[in-house]
Protein backbone atom coordinates (compact mmCIF):
# COMPACT_ATOMS: atom_id res chain seq x y z
CA UNK A 1 0.00 0.00 0.00
CA UNK A 2 2.88 2.41 0.76
CA UNK A 3 4.14 2.01 -2.80
CA UNK A 4 0.67 2.78 -4.17
CA UNK A 5 0.42 5.87 -1.96
CA UNK A 6 3.73 7.19 -3.26
CA UNK A 7 2.76 6.36 -6.85
CA UNK A 8 -0.70 7.92 -6.82
CA UNK A 9 -0.11 10.88 -4.51
CA UNK A 10 -0.31 13.46 -7.28
CA UNK A 11 -2.17 16.77 -7.68
CA UNK A 12 -5.77 16.08 -8.68
CA UNK A 13 -9.30 17.49 -8.58
CA UNK A 14 -11.91 16.60 -5.94
CA UNK A 15 -14.57 16.45 -8.69
CA UNK A 16 -17.34 18.51 -7.20
CA UNK A 17 -17.81 19.41 -10.87
CA UNK A 18 -16.77 18.30 -14.32
CA UNK A 19 -15.20 20.03 -16.09
CA UNK A 20 -13.25 21.31 -13.08
CA UNK A 21 -13.06 25.08 -12.66
CA UNK A 22 -9.56 25.56 -14.18
CA UNK A 23 -10.84 23.93 -17.40
CA UNK A 24 -13.94 26.04 -17.85
CA UNK A 25 -13.99 27.43 -21.39
CA UNK A 26 -14.94 31.06 -20.89
CA UNK A 27 -14.99 31.75 -24.64
CA UNK A 28 -18.18 29.70 -24.92
CA UNK A 29 -19.82 31.40 -21.94
CA UNK A 30 -21.98 34.49 -21.55
CA UNK A 31 -24.54 35.77 -19.09
CA UNK A 32 -27.24 35.20 -21.71
CA UNK A 33 -26.23 31.57 -22.23
CA UNK A 34 -26.12 31.04 -18.48
CA UNK A 35 -29.62 32.45 -17.96
CA UNK A 36 -30.92 30.25 -20.78
CA UNK A 37 -29.40 27.15 -19.20
CA UNK A 38 -31.02 28.00 -15.84
CA UNK A 39 -34.42 28.41 -17.47
CA UNK A 40 -33.97 25.18 -19.43
CA UNK A 41 -33.13 23.20 -16.28
CA UNK A 42 -36.11 24.69 -14.44
CA UNK A 43 -38.56 24.02 -17.29
CA UNK A 44 -37.41 20.45 -17.89
CA UNK A 45 -37.81 19.41 -14.25
CA UNK A 46 -40.54 21.65 -12.78
CA UNK A 47 -41.64 19.26 -10.06
CA UNK A 48 -38.19 18.09 -9.03
CA UNK A 49 -37.32 21.18 -7.01
CA UNK A 50 -34.05 23.08 -6.86
CA UNK A 51 -31.08 23.27 -4.53
CA UNK A 52 -29.74 26.51 -3.09
CA UNK A 53 -26.30 27.13 -1.64
CA UNK A 54 -25.77 30.40 0.22
CA UNK A 55 -22.20 31.50 0.86
CA UNK A 56 -21.82 33.59 4.04
CA UNK A 57 -18.18 34.68 3.85
CA UNK A 58 -17.54 36.46 7.14
CA UNK A 59 -15.33 35.10 9.93
CA UNK A 60 -14.05 36.83 13.04
CA UNK A 61 -10.65 35.13 12.77
CA UNK A 62 -8.61 33.25 10.17
CA UNK A 63 -8.45 29.46 10.43
CA UNK A 64 -5.22 28.66 8.61
CA UNK A 65 -6.35 25.25 7.31
CA UNK A 66 -9.20 26.82 5.34
CA UNK A 67 -9.08 27.27 1.57
CA UNK A 68 -12.54 28.86 1.26
CA UNK A 69 -13.33 32.41 0.17
CA UNK A 70 -13.84 34.47 3.32
CA UNK A 71 -13.67 37.98 4.74
CA UNK A 72 -12.12 38.40 8.18
CA UNK A 73 -13.87 41.07 10.26
CA UNK A 74 -15.37 41.71 13.67
CA UNK A 75 -17.76 44.33 12.28
CA UNK A 76 -21.20 42.77 12.48
CA UNK A 77 -22.85 45.73 10.79
CA UNK A 78 -21.92 43.98 7.52
CA UNK A 79 -24.65 41.39 8.14
CA UNK A 80 -27.79 43.20 6.99
CA UNK A 81 -26.39 44.76 3.78
CA UNK A 82 -25.03 41.38 2.75
CA UNK A 83 -28.30 39.56 3.44
CA UNK A 84 -30.20 42.17 1.45
CA UNK A 85 -27.82 41.63 -1.46
CA UNK A 86 -28.30 37.84 -1.31
CA UNK A 87 -32.08 38.25 -1.32
CA UNK A 88 -31.82 40.64 -4.26
CA UNK A 89 -29.76 38.08 -6.18
CA UNK A 90 -32.39 35.44 -5.39
CA UNK A 91 -35.07 37.77 -6.79
CA UNK A 92 -33.09 38.07 -10.04
CA UNK A 93 -33.05 34.29 -10.42
CA UNK A 94 -36.72 33.84 -9.53
CA UNK A 95 -37.59 36.45 -12.16
CA UNK A 96 -36.20 34.02 -14.79
CA UNK A 97 -38.66 31.31 -13.77
CA UNK A 98 -42.30 31.15 -14.75
CA UNK A 99 -43.55 29.85 -11.41
CA UNK A 100 -42.50 29.74 -7.77
CA UNK A 101 -39.52 27.40 -7.45
CA UNK A 102 -39.87 24.43 -5.13
CA UNK A 103 -36.89 24.44 -2.78
CA UNK A 104 -35.76 20.90 -2.03
CA UNK A 105 -32.31 21.51 -0.61
CA UNK A 106 -30.74 24.55 1.03
CA UNK A 107 -27.31 24.79 2.61
CA UNK A 108 -25.61 27.67 4.42
CA UNK A 109 -21.84 27.56 4.08
CA UNK A 110 -18.95 29.88 4.62
CA UNK A 111 -17.02 31.49 6.01
CA UNK A 112 -18.86 31.15 9.27
CA UNK A 113 -22.65 31.14 8.88
CA UNK A 114 -23.04 31.53 12.65
CA UNK A 115 -21.11 34.80 12.40
CA UNK A 116 -24.59 36.14 11.57
CA UNK A 117 -27.08 36.64 14.38
CA UNK A 118 -30.01 34.20 14.74
CA UNK A 119 -32.42 36.98 13.82
CA UNK A 120 -30.56 37.84 10.63
CA UNK A 121 -30.24 34.20 9.57
CA UNK A 122 -33.97 33.77 10.07
CA UNK A 123 -34.57 36.93 8.02
CA UNK A 124 -32.44 35.47 5.22
CA UNK A 125 -34.28 32.13 5.11
CA UNK A 126 -37.74 33.67 5.39
CA UNK A 127 -36.83 36.02 2.53
CA UNK A 128 -35.78 33.09 0.34
CA UNK A 129 -38.90 31.09 1.19
CA UNK A 130 -41.15 34.05 0.48
CA UNK A 131 -40.30 33.76 -3.22
CA UNK A 132 -40.40 29.95 -3.27
CA UNK A 133 -42.02 27.06 -1.49
CA UNK A 134 -40.68 24.11 0.49
CA UNK A 135 -40.65 20.62 -0.98
CA UNK A 136 -42.26 17.99 1.24
CA UNK A 137 -38.89 16.24 1.62
CA UNK A 138 -36.68 19.29 2.19
CA UNK A 139 -33.11 19.01 3.39
CA UNK A 140 -32.00 22.28 5.00
CA UNK A 141 -28.53 22.25 6.55
CA UNK A 142 -25.87 24.62 7.80
CA UNK A 143 -22.27 24.69 8.96
CA UNK A 144 -21.92 25.64 12.62
CA UNK A 145 -18.80 26.85 14.39
CA UNK A 146 -18.84 25.19 17.83
CA UNK A 147 -17.32 28.27 19.48
CA UNK A 148 -20.03 30.71 18.41
CA UNK A 149 -23.11 28.61 17.60
CA UNK A 150 -25.68 29.43 20.26
CA UNK A 151 -28.84 27.63 21.28
CA UNK A 152 -30.66 30.59 19.73
CA UNK A 153 -28.96 29.95 16.36
CA UNK A 154 -30.06 26.33 16.42
CA UNK A 155 -33.61 27.16 17.50
CA UNK A 156 -34.11 29.95 14.95
CA UNK A 157 -32.96 27.80 12.04
CA UNK A 158 -34.95 24.81 13.27
CA UNK A 159 -38.09 26.96 13.20
CA UNK A 160 -37.61 27.71 9.47
CA UNK A 161 -37.02 24.10 8.46
CA UNK A 162 -33.41 23.13 9.25
CA UNK A 163 -32.93 19.57 10.48
CA UNK A 164 -29.25 19.00 9.74
CA UNK A 165 -26.21 20.76 11.11
CA UNK A 166 -22.51 20.06 10.68
CA UNK A 167 -19.93 21.23 13.21
CA UNK A 168 -16.29 21.79 12.26
CA UNK A 169 -14.13 19.84 14.70
CA UNK A 170 -10.89 19.34 12.70
CA UNK A 171 -8.72 18.00 15.58
CA UNK A 172 -8.74 18.15 19.38
CA UNK A 173 -4.96 18.30 19.93
CA UNK A 174 -3.98 21.74 21.25
CA UNK A 175 -0.71 21.89 19.27
CA UNK A 176 -2.57 21.21 16.04
CA UNK A 177 -5.31 23.68 16.99
CA UNK A 178 -2.73 26.40 17.58
CA UNK A 179 -1.12 25.73 14.22
CA UNK A 180 -4.45 26.08 12.38
CA UNK A 181 -5.62 28.96 14.65
CA UNK A 182 -8.73 27.08 15.74
CA UNK A 183 -8.70 26.69 19.54
CA UNK A 184 -11.80 24.67 20.24
CA UNK A 185 -12.33 22.58 23.40
CA UNK A 186 -14.22 19.28 23.28
CA UNK A 187 -16.71 20.73 25.76
CA UNK A 188 -17.84 23.31 23.18
CA UNK A 189 -18.52 20.62 20.59
CA UNK A 190 -20.31 18.44 23.12
CA UNK A 191 -22.52 21.34 24.18
CA UNK A 192 -23.68 22.34 20.68
CA UNK A 193 -24.17 18.69 19.64
CA UNK A 194 -26.45 18.07 22.62
CA UNK A 195 -28.34 21.33 22.05
CA UNK A 196 -29.01 20.36 18.42
CA UNK A 197 -30.33 16.94 19.38
CA UNK A 198 -32.49 18.30 22.19
CA UNK A 199 -34.04 20.87 19.83
CA UNK A 200 -34.89 18.14 17.31
CA UNK A 201 -32.21 18.06 14.61
CA UNK A 202 -32.33 14.64 12.99
CA UNK A 203 -28.79 14.65 11.57
CA UNK A 204 -25.79 16.10 13.37
CA UNK A 205 -22.46 15.90 11.56
CA UNK A 206 -18.85 16.51 12.58
CA UNK A 207 -16.00 17.45 10.24
CA UNK A 208 -12.58 15.97 11.04
CA UNK A 209 -9.40 16.64 9.07
CA UNK A 210 -6.33 14.43 8.76
CA UNK A 211 -2.95 15.51 7.41
CA UNK A 212 -2.88 18.78 9.37
CA UNK A 213 0.39 20.42 10.48
CA UNK A 214 2.06 18.68 13.45
CA UNK A 215 -0.71 16.05 13.48
CA UNK A 216 0.12 12.38 14.03
CA UNK A 217 -1.80 9.10 14.29
CA UNK A 218 -2.25 9.47 18.05
CA UNK A 219 -3.94 12.85 17.52
CA UNK A 220 -6.33 11.39 14.94
CA UNK A 221 -7.06 8.42 17.20
CA UNK A 222 -7.90 10.65 20.17
CA UNK A 223 -10.05 12.94 18.03
CA UNK A 224 -12.06 10.02 16.66
CA UNK A 225 -12.43 8.49 20.14
CA UNK A 226 -13.88 11.77 21.44
CA UNK A 227 -16.04 12.16 18.34
CA UNK A 228 -17.47 8.68 18.78
CA UNK A 229 -18.40 9.54 22.36
CA UNK A 230 -20.88 12.06 20.88
CA UNK A 231 -21.95 9.68 18.07
CA UNK A 232 -22.68 12.19 15.28
CA UNK A 233 -24.89 10.83 12.50
CA UNK A 234 -22.38 11.79 9.81
CA UNK A 235 -18.64 12.28 9.86
CA UNK A 236 -16.71 14.00 7.11
CA UNK A 237 -13.14 12.70 7.44
CA UNK A 238 -11.42 15.16 5.13
CA UNK A 239 -7.92 15.10 3.74
CA UNK A 240 -6.24 18.44 4.44
CA UNK A 241 -5.78 20.24 1.12
CA UNK A 242 -2.56 22.26 1.22
CA UNK A 243 -3.05 25.00 -1.38
CA UNK A 244 -1.15 28.04 -0.01
CA UNK A 245 -0.80 29.51 -3.50
CA UNK A 246 -4.50 30.44 -3.63
CA UNK A 247 -5.14 34.16 -3.18
CA UNK A 248 -6.41 35.10 0.27
CA UNK A 249 -5.44 31.73 1.69
CA UNK A 250 -4.09 31.68 5.25
CA UNK A 251 -2.06 28.50 4.76
CA UNK A 252 1.28 30.25 5.15
CA UNK A 253 1.66 30.09 8.95
CA UNK A 254 3.55 26.81 8.66
CA UNK A 255 5.80 25.07 6.18
CA UNK A 256 5.23 21.90 4.17
CA UNK A 257 7.89 20.35 6.40
CA UNK A 258 5.39 20.66 9.28
CA UNK A 259 2.89 18.45 7.45
CA UNK A 260 2.77 14.65 7.70
CA UNK A 261 4.39 12.82 4.79
CA UNK A 262 2.13 11.16 2.23
CA UNK A 263 2.73 7.79 3.87
CA UNK A 264 2.05 9.17 7.37
CA UNK A 265 -1.07 10.89 6.09
CA UNK A 266 -2.29 7.68 4.50
CA UNK A 267 -1.67 5.86 7.80
CA UNK A 268 -3.85 8.46 9.56
CA UNK A 269 -6.64 7.84 7.08
CA UNK A 270 -6.43 4.05 7.23
CA UNK A 271 -6.44 4.07 11.02
CA UNK A 272 -9.32 6.54 11.13
CA UNK A 273 -11.33 4.57 8.60
CA UNK A 274 -10.77 1.36 10.56
CA UNK A 275 -11.87 3.00 13.80
CA UNK A 276 -14.97 4.55 12.26
CA UNK A 277 -15.95 1.20 10.76
CA UNK A 278 -15.47 -0.52 14.12
CA UNK A 279 -17.66 2.16 15.72
CA UNK A 280 -20.49 1.30 13.32
CA UNK A 281 -20.04 3.96 10.60
CA UNK A 282 -20.45 3.09 6.93
CA UNK A 283 -18.04 4.28 4.24
CA UNK A 284 -20.28 6.38 1.98
CA UNK A 285 -17.78 7.85 -0.43
CA UNK A 286 -14.60 9.87 -0.56
CA UNK A 287 -14.11 11.34 2.94
CA UNK A 288 -17.64 10.59 4.19
CA UNK A 289 -18.97 8.16 6.78
CA UNK A 290 -22.48 7.82 8.18
CA UNK A 291 -24.47 5.69 10.58
CA UNK A 292 -26.63 3.04 8.87
CA UNK A 293 -29.75 5.02 9.81
CA UNK A 294 -28.61 8.27 8.20
CA UNK A 295 -30.06 9.47 4.88
CA UNK A 296 -26.60 9.74 3.33
CA UNK A 297 -25.88 6.03 3.71
CA UNK A 298 -29.41 5.08 2.66
CA UNK A 299 -28.90 7.15 -0.50
CA UNK A 300 -25.75 5.16 -1.30
CA UNK A 301 -27.68 1.91 -0.90
CA UNK A 302 -30.65 2.96 -3.05
CA UNK A 303 -28.52 4.61 -5.74
CA UNK A 304 -29.61 8.22 -5.23
CA UNK A 305 -26.35 9.55 -3.74
CA UNK A 306 -25.18 12.69 -5.56
CA UNK A 307 -22.14 14.96 -5.45
CA UNK A 308 -22.03 18.66 -6.25
CA UNK A 309 -20.38 21.83 -5.00
CA UNK A 310 -21.95 21.20 -1.57
CA UNK A 311 -20.26 17.79 -1.41
CA UNK A 312 -22.18 14.53 -1.06
CA UNK A 313 -25.94 14.85 -0.78
CA UNK A 314 -28.79 12.28 -0.51
CA UNK A 315 -30.57 13.46 -3.64
CA UNK A 316 -29.99 15.26 -6.93
CA UNK A 317 -31.74 18.27 -8.36
CA UNK A 318 -31.13 19.39 -11.92
CA UNK A 319 -30.68 22.99 -10.85
CA UNK A 320 -28.50 24.29 -8.03
CA UNK A 321 -28.37 28.04 -7.48
CA UNK A 322 -25.38 29.47 -5.64
CA UNK A 323 -26.10 32.77 -3.90
CA UNK A 324 -23.52 35.10 -2.40
CA UNK A 325 -19.88 35.94 -2.97
CA UNK A 326 -17.88 33.30 -4.91
CA UNK A 327 -20.81 30.85 -4.98
CA UNK A 328 -21.02 28.45 -7.92
CA UNK A 329 -24.30 27.55 -9.60
CA UNK A 330 -25.00 24.42 -11.64
CA UNK A 331 -27.78 23.96 -14.19
CA UNK A 332 -26.34 20.60 -15.32
CA UNK A 333 -25.89 22.21 -18.74
CA UNK A 334 -23.53 24.84 -17.38
CA UNK A 335 -21.71 26.30 -14.39
CA UNK A 336 -21.35 29.90 -13.27
CA UNK A 337 -19.35 31.44 -10.45
CA UNK A 338 -20.08 34.71 -8.69
CA UNK A 339 -17.59 37.52 -8.21
CA UNK A 340 -15.33 37.16 -5.18
CA UNK A 341 -15.35 40.69 -3.77
CA UNK A 342 -18.13 41.60 -1.32
CA UNK A 343 -18.19 45.18 -2.58
CA UNK A 344 -18.43 44.21 -6.25
CA UNK A 345 -21.05 41.59 -5.47
CA UNK A 346 -23.29 44.02 -3.58
CA UNK A 347 -22.89 46.68 -6.29
CA UNK A 348 -23.83 44.33 -9.14
CA UNK A 349 -26.98 42.93 -7.56
CA UNK A 350 -28.04 46.42 -6.49
CA UNK A 351 -27.98 47.34 -10.18
CA UNK A 352 -30.02 44.27 -11.15
CA UNK A 353 -27.16 42.17 -12.52
CA UNK A 354 -26.73 38.48 -11.72
CA UNK A 355 -23.18 38.75 -10.33
CA UNK A 356 -21.38 36.01 -12.26
CA UNK A 357 -17.88 36.59 -13.62
CA UNK A 358 -16.99 33.27 -15.24
CA UNK A 359 -18.58 29.99 -16.22
CA UNK A 360 -18.76 27.09 -18.63
CA UNK A 361 -21.44 25.69 -20.93
CA UNK A 362 -21.06 21.91 -21.14
CA UNK A 363 -20.51 20.17 -24.47
CA UNK A 364 -22.04 16.75 -25.22
CA UNK A 365 -18.73 15.16 -24.27
CA UNK A 366 -18.62 17.14 -21.01
CA UNK A 367 -22.12 15.97 -20.03
CA UNK A 368 -21.23 12.37 -20.77
CA UNK A 369 -17.94 12.36 -18.88
CA UNK A 370 -19.50 14.22 -15.99
CA UNK A 371 -22.05 11.46 -15.57
CA UNK A 372 -19.40 8.76 -15.51
CA UNK A 373 -17.24 10.64 -13.01
CA UNK A 374 -20.29 11.14 -10.78
CA UNK A 375 -21.06 7.42 -11.01
CA UNK A 376 -17.53 6.58 -9.90
CA UNK A 377 -17.53 9.12 -7.06
CA UNK A 378 -21.01 8.13 -5.81
CA UNK A 379 -21.49 4.47 -6.76
CA UNK A 380 -17.92 3.26 -7.40
CA UNK A 381 -18.89 1.91 -10.81
CA UNK A 382 -20.11 3.01 -14.22
CA UNK A 383 -21.11 1.55 -17.58
CA UNK A 384 -21.23 2.98 -21.10
CA UNK A 385 -22.68 2.17 -24.52
CA UNK A 386 -21.42 1.99 -28.08
CA UNK A 387 -23.26 5.23 -28.82
CA UNK A 388 -21.37 6.96 -26.02
CA UNK A 389 -18.08 5.76 -27.50
CA UNK A 390 -18.89 7.95 -30.51
CA UNK A 391 -19.13 11.03 -28.25
CA UNK A 392 -15.98 10.61 -26.11
CA UNK A 393 -12.59 8.94 -26.58
CA UNK A 394 -13.11 5.77 -24.57
CA UNK A 395 -9.97 4.25 -26.10
CA UNK A 396 -7.97 6.94 -24.29
CA UNK A 397 -9.97 6.32 -21.11
CA UNK A 398 -9.17 2.59 -21.29
CA UNK A 399 -5.49 3.46 -21.69
CA UNK A 400 -5.72 5.74 -18.65
CA UNK A 401 -7.34 2.94 -16.66
CA UNK A 402 -4.90 0.19 -17.64
CA UNK A 403 -2.32 0.86 -14.94
CA UNK A 404 -5.03 1.31 -12.32
CA UNK A 405 -6.28 -2.12 -13.32
CA UNK A 406 -2.78 -3.62 -13.07
CA UNK A 407 -2.50 -2.25 -9.54
CA UNK A 408 -5.81 -3.85 -8.56
CA UNK A 409 -7.69 -0.58 -8.07
CA UNK A 410 -10.38 -1.23 -10.69
CA UNK A 411 -11.99 -4.13 -12.50
CA UNK A 412 -12.73 -3.49 -16.18
CA UNK A 413 -15.12 -5.31 -18.47
CA UNK A 414 -15.84 -4.43 -22.10
CA UNK A 415 -18.03 -1.42 -21.31
CA UNK A 416 -17.94 -1.07 -17.54
CA UNK A 417 -15.63 -0.31 -14.65
CA UNK A 418 -15.94 -1.16 -10.95
CA UNK A 419 -13.76 0.32 -8.20
CA UNK A 420 -12.34 -2.41 -5.97
CA UNK A 421 -12.21 -2.17 -2.19
CA UNK A 422 -8.47 -1.62 -2.57
CA UNK A 423 -9.18 1.20 -5.01
CA UNK A 424 -11.67 3.19 -2.96
CA UNK A 425 -9.05 5.41 -1.29
CA UNK A 426 -7.82 6.30 -4.80
CA UNK A 427 -11.22 7.25 -6.24
CA UNK A 428 -9.94 10.70 -7.24
CA UNK A 429 -7.16 9.12 -9.29
CA UNK A 430 -9.65 6.73 -10.91
CA UNK A 431 -11.95 9.63 -11.80
CA UNK A 432 -8.98 11.40 -13.37
CA UNK A 433 -8.82 8.62 -15.96
CA UNK A 434 -12.13 9.91 -17.35
CA UNK A 435 -11.01 13.55 -17.24
CA UNK A 436 -10.09 13.99 -20.88
CA UNK A 437 -9.60 17.74 -20.51
CA UNK A 438 -6.93 17.13 -17.88
CA UNK A 439 -5.14 14.63 -20.10
CA UNK A 440 -5.31 16.83 -23.18
CA UNK A 441 -3.83 19.81 -21.40
CA UNK A 442 -1.71 19.23 -18.33
CA UNK A 443 -1.58 22.33 -16.07
CA UNK A 444 1.65 24.33 -16.31
CA UNK A 445 1.64 24.97 -12.57
CA UNK A 446 0.25 23.11 -9.58
CA UNK A 447 -3.43 24.03 -9.27
CA UNK A 448 -4.89 21.06 -7.36
CA UNK A 449 -4.26 19.60 -3.92
CA UNK A 450 -2.58 16.21 -3.59
CA UNK A 451 -4.89 13.21 -3.95
CA UNK A 452 -3.60 11.46 -0.81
Amino acid sequence: MCELVQKYNVPGPRYTSYPTVPYWEDDNFSGKKWRSSVLRAFEEHPGEGISIYVHLPFCESMCTFCGCHKRITKRHEVEVPYIKAVLKEWELYVALMESKPVIKELHLGGGTPTFFSPEHLKMLIEGILQLGKKAHDIEFSFEGHPNNTTKEHLQALYEVGFRRVCFGVQDYNLTVQRAINRIQPFENVKKVTEWARNIGYTSVGHDIIYGLPFQNCDDVEQTIMKTNALKPDRIAFYSYAHVPWLKGNGQRGYDEADLPSAVEKKAQYEMGKRMLTEFGYKDVGMDHFALPTDDLYLALINGSLHRNFMGYTPSKTQLMIGLGVSSISDSWYGFAQNVKSVEEYEDLVTHGVIPIFKGHILSSEDELLRRHILNIMCQFKTTWTEEEEQVADFQKIRENLSELKSDGLVEIKEKSITVTEKGRPFVRNISMAFDLKLHRKKPDTRIFSMTV
